[in-house]
């Protein structure tokens, strides 16, 4: 491997590492094969990567998966070669899609059980003073609600292509700030 490519392959490792996107391996062949002017296969990469084709079999199906990295034939060959995916947009939307939609909506998911328990717990009635801390959480519970909506709607408007201004994310759900958890100090 040379210089050029070897500094891509630990770089995108290193930054894969804590990303929650791709595993430091992952990356590591995702930036191989986008160095690389022609499709390789698994043997190649386990060659150039020192690592086992077994290891680099189970990586490749999920850059596969992500639409990161696509199986090539080669003429004559029998063997699966891979070449990375060049098309970024399309490579996000299906990341986008994936992980993080997934992710907000469980948070939304979350939220609206949490808004069940406390429509429920509402209706046991209980002192004023108890009633304010439940008036004050159920507010905190709807501006979540609205945020991850608006959020899980940005997502969509993205994997579709279209736009959606940030103001909308930042001007949509004004979050009401009190002295305590997640209130900002000032200085």
């Amino acid at each position: 491997m040379d210089r050029v490519t070897e500094t891509l392959v630990d770089g995108l490792g290193v930054a894969a590492a804590t990303s929650g996107i791709l595993t430091q391996q992952q990356a590591r062949i995702f930036a191989l094969l986008y160095a690389e002017a022609r499709p390789l296969s698994l043997d190649g990469i386990a060659a150039e990567l020192q690592q086992s084709k077994g290891n680099i079999s189970i990586n490749i199906r999920v850059l596969v998966e992500w639409h990161l990295v696509r199986r090539k034939p080669i003429a004559g060959s029998r063997k699966d070669h891979y070449e990375a995916a060049t098309d970024f947009f399309r490579a996000f939307q299906a990341i986008f899609e994936r992980r993080f939609r997934w992710i907000v909506r469980q948070v939304v998911s979350a939220v609206d059980d949490a808004s069940t328990a406390a429509e429920r717990r509402g209706r046991a009635g209980s002192d004023r003073a108890a009633r304010a801390r439940q008036s004050e959480v159920d507010d905190r519970l709807r501006q979540l609600g609205a945020f991850f909506r608006l959020l899980d709607a940005s997502i969509g408007a993205f994997i579709r292509g279209e736009s959606f201004p940030a103001e909308r994310l930042q001007n949509g759900v004004p979050l009401k700030t009190t002295r305590g958890l997640g209130a900002p100090r000032s200085r």
